[in-house]
């Protein structure tokens, strides 16, 4: 069966679908969580409390893609290129370790803005 979590922040809120990895389940298991937004390019990133578990790791990821990055135990939401992407490829600071990916118009992840609250929960 699926997991379906929801992300809210200010006017946007959208569904993401989670994969099966290790990583997928801790974070579903420790939903709900609220954090704080930083922006990076196209990239919207936040701290978690979640311990980091298995998964598929990537450098280069897909537009909608939602990862967890180790280095700063962060849940990432990728929309368009990083400042470390070349042309129009979305690369992520450094292997990122993948959760799923983030379902309809992404385009609303671009308005917002840094210390922006926001809210993992499941669906």
């Amino acid at each position: 069966m699926a997991r379906e979590m929801r992300i809210v922040t200010g006017k946007v809120q959208r569904k993401a679908v989670l994969n099966s990895s290790s990583m997928a389940e801790a974070l579903w298991k420790s939903l709900p969580q609220t954090s704080s937004v930083s922006r990076w390019g196209d990239e919207i990133y936040f701290t978690i409390s979640v311990e980091p578990a298995g998964g598929e790791k990537k450098e280069v990821v897909e537009k909608g893609d939602i990862a967890f990055w180790p280095p700063g135990k962060a849940f990432c939401i990728f929309f368009g290129p990083t400042p470390m992407s070349q042309g129009e490829e979305i690369r992520a600071a450094s292997p990122v370790v993948m959760l799923g990916k983030v379902q309809g118009s992404l385009e609303e992840f671009k308005k917002v803005q840094d210390g922006d609250e926001i809210r993992l929960e499941k669906v």
